[in-house]
């Protein structure tokens, strides 16, 4: 550890999937990295500069998968080697190993004085509810999809088995909890991820004309519904983001779709002010998207499934649609660009969501469970 921790303190280690690219997770690992300043963190795979300038201020230490030429082309094709990864940290010299995991992390093997809390964004998804989505027949056909099999099954009974690791589990929406309930048989104490309201904020101007979705190009982020959904309202759609599904995108998208790749998060915000509304076509965790875009006095229409019914408040501050219809996401366009969604009030609500708020919570909850000392919670 840091030599200047302060005399008493907890010796702390950051534990995190990887490091490529600051999106949703990467923003609690960096308000993490503010509650912990000594803290080192340990991930899976990391991309140097990709980080932001507060998280590589801490030591970062990278499993041997990272020391793989050119690495960040492919990681996400390193499923299978992820649970040795995982466990390749060395964490003895730690009282509390907080982990943020949406992969393999919350597998970590901590020492036997130590405790793991873990701020679960969500189980495996890969292996469980959207095994199809990223694995089956459609994308891969039906003799990939039957070669893997075998192999996410394994991956399943590994990601279940291995979840008595965690001393406690915090989950970042009660979407989530539920998940954590079903595939790991825990309790998670909820708390909703930090939005940095100091930053998004709104600057006077006037709505614009186009929509904008600030996502991964990941399958179950669907995608796919917001450029139907765009077109069928005659709407400009802008994306910020890259992933394996750019080039999919982009064949689907004609004329009517910008796909602006990486942006800065001063970018992003300018996007953000400039929209007339922010879309959320998938289900997700949590999503901090919305509430960014909140912060910024901008209206959301969402698929009314997952973190999204505990981010945006229909007809208030955004529209929830039918999940999985183009039709229903074009008619919430609509209605959004349509009506009077009141700046401050849209504010307000994502300023529940701020980030000394999270901050404060996990403090709290981390001191109680050293207190407790490394034994499970209940199991449901």
């Amino acid at each position: 550890m840091s030599p200047d921790r302060p005399v008493g303190a907890p010796r702390v280690a950051l534990v995190h999937d990887w490091l490529t690219g600051m999106r949703g997770g990467e923003k609690v690992l960096e308000a993490l990295c503010e509650l912990y300043p000594h803290a080192p963190v340990f991930t899976m795979v990391h991309v140097p500069g990709t980080e932001s300038p507060v998280i590589a201020r801490h030591r970062i230490r990278a499993s041997p998968l990272s020391r793989l030429p050119g690495v960040a082309r492919y990681y996400r094709h390193l499923l299978p080697l992820f649970p040795a990864a995982a466990e390749t940290f060395d964490l003895d010299a730690f009282d509390l190993v907080l982990s943020s995991s949406h992969c393999a992390v919350k597998s970590a093997v901590r020492p036997g004085r130590a405790v793991h809390l873990s701020y679960c964004h969500t189980p495996m998804r890969y292996v469980w509810d959207q095994r199809e989505a990223y694995f089956g027949p459609r994308r891969l056909g039906r003799a990939g999809a039957a070669a893997l099999r075998p192999v996410l099954a394994w991956l399943a009974r590994w990601d279940a088995g291995t979840a008595s690791r965690v001393d406690r589990y915090l989950a970042n929406s009660q979407h989530v909890a539920r998940r954590i309930a079903r595939y790991y048989n825990r309790r998670a104490d909820v708390v909703h991820p930090p939005v940095d309201t100091g930053f998004y904020r709104p600057d006077g101007r006037p709505a614009g004309d186009f929509a904008l979705a600030v996502s991964a190009l990941a399958p179950y982020k669907r995608l796919d519904i917001a450029v139907d959904a765009c077109r069928l309202a005659g709407v400009t759609l802008r994306v910020v983001g890259w992933g394996p599904e750019e080039a999919r995108l982009k064949a689907a998208s004609g004329g009517s779709v910008e796909l602006l790749g990486t942006r800065s998060d001063e970018e992003i915000r300018e996007l953000y002010r400039a929209s007339g509304v922010v879309l959320l076509p998938g289900e997700e965790d949590f999503g901090i998207v919305p509430l960014e875009a909140q912060a910024c006095g901008r209206p959301v229409v969402a698929a009314a499934a997952g973190g999204a019914l505990e981010t945006v408040v229909d007809g208030v501050t955004g529209v929830l649609v039918e999940p999985g219809s183009a039709e229903a996401m074009a008619e919430g366009i609509r209605r959004a660009l349509g009506a009077r969604f009141d700046p401050a009030t849209l504010r307000q609500h994502a300023e529940a969501f701020g980030r000394e708020r999270f901050k404060a919570r996990v403090a709290a909850i981390a001191d109680e469970t050293l207190a407790a000392g490394a034994s499970p919670t209940t199991t449901w």
